[in-house]
């Protein structure tokens, strides 16, 4: 079993910045594809941003290129999203994701993961 747990979240003005973190454990966290996805309220989850195993792949959703940035440390079983620039239409809950099987690439489906977070709550004010 995998344990992932997300903190980060809070209550911040529209521009401002800030980091999620996701700690892993209960398998290798370096053999485990990554994802953060978030929960809008009143709408389904959607995909954010995706990050290879090694680091050398990543992937975002167009509404959030250029504004956030996933990274992962192998070392500290931690995955991160740092978030800038944010919007009031970012407010969701956000998730972490773990995905242990072979599958694309780049994983932007939440079959595709095995193991999921808790999620961490994410307010922007205008």
């Amino acid at each position: 079993q995998v344990q992932l747990v997300e903190s980060g979240g809070g209550l911040v003005q529209a521009g401002d910045s800030l980091r999620l973190s996701c700690v892993a454990s209960g398998r290798p966290f370096g053999l485990a594809d990554m994802g953060w996805f978030r929960q809008p309220p009143g709408k389904e989850r959607e995909y954010v941003a995706f990050i290879t195993r090694s680091g050398d792949t990543r992937d975002y959703a167009g509404s959030v290129k250029g504004r956030f940035t996933i990274s992962r440390d192998n070392v500290k079983n931690t995955l991160y999203l740092q978030m800038s620039s944010l919007k009031p239409e970012d407010t969701a809950v956000y998730y972490c994701a773990a995905r242990y099987s072979i599958g694309l690439v780049v994983s932007t489906k939440e079959y595709e993961y095995d193991y999921w977070g808790q999620g961490t709550q994410v307010t922007v004010s205008s």
